[in-house]
């Protein structure tokens, strides 16, 4: 059994080869942004995602959708960063929704709950 090295505080991968931290691309879409996730989604890249949801929520009444396609691993912390998130969106009128999470994840979703939270959809928007 091989044992994972400790990850910086930022989220980034410090072992070649490793899915480790965790990447967030955002893009714009017609009603609000979609956020691409690569990597883990744990206790030590959730930084990243708090500060990329802060930025796409920044503007009420605004969707953003969640890209889990390249998303490895999701933690508990992960999924309650995801949950805060929701609750925040939806106090300024703003929705979060997910897509495209691989089976590990779906799982993970499933087991918490969390997918009674979230619209989940197999694409991303355009």
């Amino acid at each position: 059994m091989t044992s994972r090295q400790p990850r910086p505080p930022d989220g980034t991968a410090t072992v070649p080869d490793e899915p480790a931290g965790l990447t967030v691309r955002a893009r714009p879409w017609a009603r609000g942004s979609v956020l691409a996730l690569r990597g883990e989604l744990d206790l030590d890249s959730v930084a990243v995602l708090r500060r990329a949801l802060d930025r796409a929520l920044a503007l009420p009444g605004t969707v953003v959708v969640i890209d889990c396609g390249d998303l490895a691993f999701c933690d508990s912390t992960g999924v309650s960063t995801l949950l805060e998130a929701a609750v925040r969106a939806a106090g300024s009128g703003s929705r979060i929704e997910l897509a495209r999470p691989r089976p590990l994840v779906r799982r993970v979703l499933e087991l918490t709950g969390a997918t009674d939270a979230f619209p989940v959809h197999d694409t991303v928007p355009p």
